[in-house]
């Protein structure tokens, strides 16, 4: 128990030294072959109860429900943009991604004073704004981001194995796990997979093995 409340007070110590109110921003399904990105961007209040571990990458998945349901519950404002594949396939997986941040941005009910960004990239017209290399790793807010954004893809993908159950996206939320790969191959691509992402270009064009 110590070693969650540890954790969740490095995060909140970190943002408690920004400029506030702070905004966090993160993204689920950069490297998927399917589906969409999702961007999620979080502003907390200065401060409260603990209630997260961490980013979504340390928490199991009955935790990370918990967490969604908190974040949204005790946040300033939050908000979520998804990028289909369609304009991932246009303008590329970073691209859409960074709009896919701005989107987010916009949408926030309230205009924060600062706003961290996961990563080394900052998207166009999000100011003030600062890049955070693991950001989810360091910061409270970009932690509750990634979780929302996770959170939200994963429901995405499991409707989406509904359409298409053949592949499997419900487990593998569109990696390229063996059991996908072996799938796209007796299959072949359906309409939410990446077509400019190998290996599935590499089908398309008959390449692939």
């Amino acid at each position: 128990m110590a070693g969650w409340r540890e954790r969740y007070a490095c995060l909140a110590a970190f943002d408690a030294g920004q400029a506030q109110p702070l905004a966090g921003i993160d993204e689920a399904g950069r490297g998927p072959l399917a589906g969409p990105v999702v961007c999620a961007a979080v502003v907390l209040p200065p401060d409260g109860d603990p209630f997260v571990a961490g980013d979504s990458k340390q928490l199991s998945a009955r935790a990370r429900a918990a967490a969604l349901v908190e974040i949204k519950a005790r946040a300033l404002a939050w908000s979520v943009a998804v990028v289909g594949r369609e304009e991932i396939d246009r303008d590329n997986i970073l691209v859409a991604t960074l709009a896919g941040m701005r989107r987010a941005w916009l949408q926030l009910a309230v205009s924060p004073a600062l706003t961290l960004i996961d990563g080394n990239q900052l998207p166009a017209g999000v100011a003030p704004a600062q890049t955070l290399v693991r950001g989810d790793g360091t910061s409270l807010a970009v932690a509750c981001a990634s979780v929302l954004a996770k959170e939200t893809r994963d429901a995405l993908m499991i409707e989406l194995d509904a359409r298409y159950p053949e592949y499997g996206f419900a487990q593998h939320k569109g990696y390229g796990t063996a059991a996908h790969l072996a799938a796209l191959r007796a299959r072949g691509p359906c309409p939410e997979h990446r077509r400019t992402f190998a290996p599935v270009s590499g089908m398309l064009a008959g390449t692939h093995a």
